[in-house]
């Protein structure tokens, strides 16, 4: 697990749409200071982990571009629908 792509795509979506890591957070469905978390050198469980990579994957705007350094999960079914 890569914490640093978790609090990556937090901080480039919080810009994107002028939004605190807190709200991304929630939007994500984690709890809203995971991001604080880990960018003070705390972890997460790995559930965790993979549930905020399939909600940014799933929720990333067509007008922002994925960073090319971090993994993209398909979109989840019921989003790709």
């Amino acid at each position: 697990m890569e914490y640093s792509h978790l609090t990556s795509l937090a901080s480039l979506l919080g810009a994107h749409v002028d939004r605190s890591d807190m709200t991304v957070a929630k939007w994500c469905g984690v709890h809203a200071r995971l991001f604080l978390r880990l960018k003070g050198g705390h972890g997460c469980r790995v559930d965790t982990y993979k549930n905020a990579m399939q909600a940014f994957s799933d929720r990333w705007p067509a007008d922002l571009e994925w960073p090319a350094t971090i993994p993209r999960p398909p979109k989840s079914n019921k989003e790709a629908a």
